[in-house]
């Protein structure tokens, strides 16, 4: 039996605004207890958190969401995604799950097959039949003939096996889906990692040009007896971290540049060229996420859970279709002769026709752990859905909130720098005029650093959490996409 349309449209209604999730209405489907989710909470926050953010609305997510970073590098990687080497082997699997369904659909055809034979043989003379009468010399035989055979599959035991198959196919289609979202949002998450790192980069340079400043203006206070050798020894230090702290990050930038060269299937440092340092984009002035009724179109993780799920259900009903019997229509038609000669004539001829009806008597319950297995899977499937549905669920809520908090945080740091940059101002000032110590200028100037660092790490985190917030809403995913894989089913 197939899973009934109505409780097909339901499993694809299930949303961010989750109400208690009910999947019922298939063969005998064992009870799953899945819990009820309070929404109302969750709906109250996040229409507060729209109301607070412009930048957010509900109309549909974009498929190319990177484009809304504006940056054309990161748009020419991303049009690369089908070098990936893990995407190029998620098409070879729904290779492999269309030949499974050929295999499978087979046997619910009629089958023709056509055969020809010589033999010469020849009996014992101690043989009964020869006692009969029958000549001892050798004969030759000559056949041709063809065979059908079609099984009626009244209890739908090869249709439940073809649903399944299909619904696998439909669910490998997905996975591949699922898994160009995830390798896009890899793309982007890592070149803004890269473009942050640089941006630490060129602050890093920047404080070491005003460090190695100070270590001159000390060094000069010293040899005219102004400032002691701490000073001078202090400003050095202060170069000395710098230029470590630039080490780290350039090695940092080698290895996400790797990390992007490997998911678009390249060899290491053939991308470095291509990613020579840029600045971090801009945020979206507009970021489109969608109606919380769209989440279960958007991620094709969660079809592919539902697709699996139907797979189960489907074997259930094959696996109870086999205990009844098996009837199938076989039919014979040839000729056959001694000479070659007389193949051709009316009396060669030979037929058979009829049916043939198979039923297991003991199986040495074989049939019943079957259906016992088939049972035990569907319930793992309607789990696996239910899990799959909640984790998207918080997925969108994190991003969100992370979104929303960043830039809460961008805000404040960018006051910190502010402040950090007037501190440094008057300590220099202070201590050009003798009335404060270098300390305070090395204090300030660290200050300063450590603020700005934070800022550039909020900007790339900011940027990171547009990344996140589209790999939970399914981000890539295409109504398009959705018509191929039923137009795939259907041929």
């Amino acid at each position: 039996m197939m899973m009934p349309i109505a409780h097909r449209r339901s499993l694809r209604q299930i949303t961010y605004a989750l109400g208690p999730l009910v999947l019922s209405g298939c063969i005998n489907m064992p009870s799953v207890q899945l819990p009820s989710f309070d929404t109302g909470a969750a709906l109250q926050s996040r229409e507060a958190l729209l109301a607070g953010q412009p930048a957010l609305s509900g109309s549909r997510a974009p498929a190319d969401w990177w484009q809304l970073f504006n940056d054309s590098t990161l748009s020419s990687l991303e049009s690369e995604l089908n070098l990936n080497l893990d995407l190029q082997s998620a098409l070879l699997r729904i290779e492999e799950s269309r030949a499974q369904l050929g295999l499978v659909d087979a046997p619910r055809r009629p089958t023709l097959s056509a055969s020809s034979g010589y033999s010469r043989s020849a009996i014992s003379e101690n043989s009964p039949t020869h006692r009969l009468g029958a000549p001892t010399e050798g004969q030759d035989m000559w056949s041709l003939g063809l065979q059908a055979n079609w099984e009626l599959d009244l209890w739908g035991h090869l249709r439940h096996l073809s649903e399944a198959a299909q619904a696998e196919l439909k669910a490998a289609y997905y996975g591949r889906h699922a898994l160009e979202v995830s390798v896009a949002a890899d793309v982007a998450r890592n070149y803004l990692l890269l473009r942050g790192v640089q941006a630490q980069t060129s602050l890093i340079e920047q404080n070491l040009q005003v460090a190695r400043d100070l270590v001159r203006m000390a060094d000069s206070r010293e040899r005219n007896g102004i400032a002691t050798r701490f000073d001078a020894a202090a400003a050095r230090a202060d170069v000395a971290g710098l230029k470590a702290r630039l080490v780290q990050l350039n090695h940092q930038g080698d290895a996400l540049m790797n990390a992007l060269a490997l998911l678009l299937g390249k060899p290491p440092r053939e991308l470095d060229e291509r990613l020579a340092r840029a600045s971090l984009p801009l945020m979206p002035s507009r970021l489109p996420i969608g109606v919380p009724s769209e989440l279960a179109r958007q991620r094709p993780d969660i079809l592919q859970a539902e697709a699996r799920l139907q797979a189960a259900v489907e074997n259930i009903g094959a696996a109870k279709a086999d205990f009844y019997p098996r009837i199938s229509l076989t039919g014979g038609l040839g000729v056959q002769a001694f000479n070659l000669s007389d193949l051709g004539s009316w009396g060669s001829r030979n037929y058979s026709v009829g049916p043939t009806i198979y039923l297991p008597i003991f199986e040495g319950g074989r049939l019943r752990s079957q259906l016992a297995l088939s049972k035990a899977h569907q319930r793992h499937a309607a789990v696996a859905y239910q899990q799959t549905v909640l984790r998207a669920w918080h997925e969108v809520d994190d991003a969100l909130g992370t979104y929303a908090s960043e830039l809460k945080r961008h805000e404040q740091l960018e006051l910190a720098v502010e402040q950090n940059e007037i501190a440094l101002r008057v300590a220099q000032r202070s201590y050009q005029q003798g009335s404060e110590s270098f300390t305070s200028v090395l204090v300030a100037r660290r200050n300063l650093l450590a603020s700005q660092g934070a800022l550039s790490d909020c900007a790339t985190a900011s940027a990171l959490a547009v990344v996140s917030l589209y790999r939970a809403l399914g981000g890539g995913w295409s109504a398009q996409w959705h018509e191929e894989i039923v137009s795939a089913r259907q041929a």
